[in-house]
């Protein structure tokens, strides 16, 4: 099975995130890793991102691939993500993967929950 790979414009993996996620599959040791980004109900604000390492990639995910990693996100998800920006970043408040969503009403103080 060949998984077909594209980048939509739709939705951005930035360079920070590309890589994190490379020096996290290589501590792994296991080239198949791809972080999957999904969306779940919950949170203070109605839905929060949630994020996984997966070796696998379903035929209706989408798959961004950036600096030899790649990002997966299921179809249901990608509804919510679209235009949205997958981002690692590292401060005061410790390290993390964001997402920066255009499509989020509101978000919460804890940037992993939003609205649409």
């Amino acid at each position: 099975m060949t998984v077909e790979s594209f980048t939509p414009s739709a939705l951005e993996f930035s360079p920070s995130a590309a890589n994190k996620v490379k020096s996290l599959v290589t501590e792994e040791g296991n080239p198949r890793l791809k972080l999957r980004v999904f969306i779940t109900g919950g949170g203070c604000s109605g839905f929060q991102y949630g994020f996984t390492f997966d070796e696998e990639a379903a035929d209706d995910d989408t798959v961004v691939e950036r600096d030899g990693v790649s990002l997966v996100v299921d179809p249901m998800s990608f509804q919510y993500l679209a235009g949205a920006q997958v981002d690692y970043q590292e401060g005061l408040e410790g390290s993390r993967f964001v997402i920066k969503n255009p499509n989020a009403a509101t978000t919460c103080g804890c940037g992993q929950s939003f609205s649409i």
